[in-house]
């Protein structure tokens, strides 16, 4: 691994361990050359099927695209990096389980609500006005008189799983 800092290209591994519900590794690495310390997380290249847009022309799926829309509604709210990546990472792994090697953007997005809906209740409003293109006030107030009779994301959080959520 190439040092971001002076761009040495030997580093060594300091420590590694598993992060974001074992779907990554995390390592500590140094360089040999100027000692900066840095973090790395690797994961594997998964076979990501094509995304079938709302006009009907096909694109790659882009992570990048899915992490920047999820990070716009979740913009100034209470969210930590981890409840993000495994929020990414769950929508990744429902992806890749499809049988179908294309998907439409629009489930792609009700995907992208479910985890926000669990995370955040503003963030989901914040991407639902969005994705869903909310006409009126009557259409907000619908959508937050369905949360509001769930329990709120801190509350899921809090209560311990009997069993173990496979989605």
């Amino acid at each position: 691994m190439k040092c971001p800092f002076c761009g040495t290209p030997d580093t060594r591994v300091v420590d590694s361990r598993l992060a974001s519900e074992s779907a990554q590794v995390r390592r500590r690495r140094e360089c040999v050359s100027c000692e900066t310390r840095f973090t790395t997380y690797e994961s594997p290249m998964l076979n990501m099927p094509m995304v079938i847009k709302n006009d009907g022309s096909r694109d790659a799926f882009d992570e990048v695209r899915l992490r920047s829309g999820m990070m716009r509604a979740l913009e100034k709210r209470p969210v930590s990096a981890e409840q993000i990546e495994d929020a990414m990472n769950h929508i990744k792994r429902q992806l890749v389980g499809i049988e179908s090697r294309e998907i439409s953007s629009r489930k792609i997005g009700a995907m992208v609500m479910h985890e926000l809906q669990r995370v955040d209740h503003v963030a989901y409003i914040r991407f639902a006005s969005v994705y869903l293109s909310f006409e009126d006030i009557q259409a907000f107030e619908e959508v937050i008189q369905t949360l509001a009779s769930e329990p709120t994301p801190e509350m899921h959080r809090r209560q311990v799983p009997l069993i173990d959520e496979e989605d």
